[in-house]
């Protein structure tokens, strides 16, 4: 399968995202004033049955595709969905100015110098971006993703009765939401930052285009594992506390300044991980200086996310909407949207993807 960036031409899909707490379907169509969103379906996953991309519990994952697309009444069988994590290497890499034609011939030779797998293991992509640099110069998007990766994701999907067309990278999903939603001006650098519930995908743009990619093993499970720890509450109680839900009558013992500093403590240890990657990429691209941080995913929703990553980094930092210029129908529930509105990122770019003719 290939690992497209940007929109094809034809038909419309669905936006699936399966992430590792919950599967997010979501179907967009054309209208004169926009995009319009015609479906959402969402269902929970288990816990663990999915844990680092690994698929532990097929059955699970396959039963909340059919699960997010009943609920979503989505009657479209063809689907792009979008994998991340450490099994996925992104790199841009410079190469001597060549054709496409040529590059497809050398590419997987090109690619044995950058990707730490078998390069028999792995399924290659690439996407020229522009002129590099230095003169004869050309700067190249390189994506591998392991095959036993995309395997499970195919599986899964086919065993619900739908036909995967796009697979994508999810840090580029979410750049597509954001290009589809936002104004971005061709000089600004601008961090994308989803945090999901294990992963979080950074993607940086500059000069329109992806300028350092990377996943990181952390996310919102963080936050709720260290409120279930410190409360002594079930793993779904900590789930509704830490995105802001008054702790139930049963849990009366639960402190507010007590929820406070285990967000507080978990918050300071993600958002250093993120901030490294970000200085990472401010010590390697020195004329590129970030002007603003994008967050989006679940993980993103805790208290004081945005003002702790704010004081942080020195960086303005605002919320991603992905349905900012999405217009919904009177059929989508108002509370589903409000409550799902901030993790479909990845299924919103996903949905605006086209299949090629």
């Amino acid at each position: 399968m290939q690992l497209p960036f940007r929109m094809g031409k034809s038909k419309s899909l669905v936006g699936l995202d399966i992430g590792s707490s919950s599967v997010k379907a979501v179907e967009l169509a054309v209208k004169p004033k926009g995009l319009e969103l015609l479906h959402l379906g969402v269902a929970k996953l288990p816990p663990e049955a999915i844990v680092q991309g690994a698929f532990l519990n097929a059955g699970a994952i396959t039963e909340a595709v059919r699960e997010a697309i009943d609920a979503g009444g989505i009657k479209t069988k063809t689907v792009a969905t979008a994998v991340s994590g450490h099994s996925v290497i992104v790199k841009k890499i410079s190469l001597p100015t060549m054709t496409r034609e040529e590059l497809e011939e050398s590419i997987r030779w090109e690619a044995e110098q950058y990707i730490p797998f078998d390069i028999n293991e792995v399924n290659l992509d690439f996407q020229i971006l522009h002129t590099g640099e230095q003169e004869g110069q050309m700067d190249v998007l390189l994506v591998a993703a392991k095959k036993d990766l995309i395997d499970d994701y195919v599986h899964v999907i086919t065993d619900a009765g739908l036909r995967p067309a796009v697979l994508d990278v999810a840090a580029f999903a979410v750049e597509n939401a954001f290009e589809g939603n936002y104004q971005v001006p061709a000089n600004e650098v601008v961090a994308l930052v989803n945090v999901g519930s294990q992963t979080v995908n950074i993607n940086i743009l500059a000069k329109g285009a992806p300028a350092f990619t990377r996943d990181i093993s952390t996310g919102g499970n963080a936050f709720t594992e260290e409120i279930q720890k410190a409360l002594s509450v079930s793993w779904e109680e900590a789930e509704r506390i830490k995105i802001g839900g008054r702790a139930r009558e049963e849990s009366h013992d639960v402190v507010p300044h007590e929820v406070e500093q285990a967000v507080r403590g978990v918050t300071e240890n993600v958002i250093g991980e993120i901030s490294r990657s970000l200085d990472f990429f401010a010590a390697t691209a020195a004329d590129s200086r970030i002007s603003r941080v994008m967050v989006a995913g679940g993980g993103s929703r805790v208290s004081g996310f945005e003002s702790v990553f704010q004081g942080k980094t020195n960086l303005p930092v605002a919320r991603l909407n992905p349905l900012e210029r999405v217009v919904s129908t009177h059929k989508i529930d108002a509370d589903l949207l409000e409550e799902w509105g901030p993790s479909l990122a990845v299924a919103v770019g996903l949905a605006m993807r086209r299949v090629e003719a």
